[in-house]
């Protein structure tokens, strides 16, 4: 299956859980670090990369003898990444999503292709895992092009536990990552925070129509209110973490849960098992 990790906030324990159940997977699994603008997920598995591909967008260029200043490229795009005043062009590479919809439309073939360079994918394995995460290019303000190539590398669902690790919030990028998982685990964590940006995530789940549920970690500190929201709203709880000085020990040293905690191990196990189910 294709399993997405999610949250509405940061912080929740995403990639803790991803890697969890990367480990805890008794068959074949791939972990896909799709959190491109701070990925972290390598920190706590030490993958043997092996291979670096750049990521890059297809963007015009202005062949300024041929444009007439029509402005049908300017007309079509959404994004205003070009537009025209009189006899002046611009283009705003930044702005632009590749669409290709200004070639379609520009009658004087007065546009050419180049490539704006938004990121890079690295692929490697550890732990019989096999690992692909990407680095967003520093500065660059547009991800899901770059999530976009590194959910590419999913192995067949069918054959291997594909596990997406989201970014935070409810987003674009979120939605770019989550748009096809067969089941998205949402984490929070019971706190006013927690609950809050947990309901903005489940609203933007329902909106795709999409199944999840939810992981609650740290659960025996803050307060009840996340549980009672769920049942009230019928959202499973599949796991909860407790709140323990082990696992945050492990995790300052770059150690997965179930390394710090072996006996959650069997947790993890037994929610693959449920899900896959």
């Amino acid at each position: 299956m294709k399993l997405a990790v999610a949250s509405g906030k940061g912080g929740t324990g995403k990639t803790t859980v991803s890697v969890s159940l990367a480990l805890a997977a008794k068959g074949p699994a791939q972990l896909l670090d799709c959190d491109v603008e701070e990925p972290n997920a390598h920190i706590f598995l030490s993958p043997s990369m092996e291979q670096k591909r750049r990521c890059t967008l297809i963007v015009p260029s202005v062949i300024e003898n041929k444009c007439t200043y029509c402005g049908k490229c300017r007309d079509i795009c959404r994004f205003n990444a070009i537009t025209v005043f009189e006899k002046i062009i611009m283009t705003f590479p930044e702005l632009c999503h590749s669409c290709r919809g200004c070639f379609l439309v520009c009658p004087e073939d007065a546009l050419a292709e180049t490539e704006r360079e938004v990121g890079f994918v690295e692929k490697g394995h550890a732990n019989g895992i096999s690992f692909v995460q990407g680095k967003l290019r520093v500065g660059e303000a547009m991800s899901p092009p770059l999530i976009k190539a590194v959910k590419a590398e999913a192995q067949d669902p069918s054959e291997c536990l594909v596990i997406l690790d989201a970014p935070p919030g409810t987003s674009c990028p979120v939605i770019e990552t989550v748009n096809d998982a067969d089941y998205t685990l949402l984490v929070t964590e019971p706190t006013p925070f927690g609950l809050y940006d947990l309901k903005l995530a489940v609203g933007m789940l329902r909106k795709l129509g999409r199944p999840f549920g939810v992981i609650l970690n740290r659960s025996d500190m803050g307060n009840e209110a996340v549980e009672t929201w769920c049942r009230q709203e019928n959202i499973p709880i599949h796991l909860k973490i407790p709140f323990d000085r082990k696992i945050a020990e492990g995790y300052a040293r770059g150690e997965p849960l179930i390394v710090s905690r072996p006996d959650l191990r069997n947790s993890f196990e037994s929610l693959l098992e449920e899900l896959v189910q």
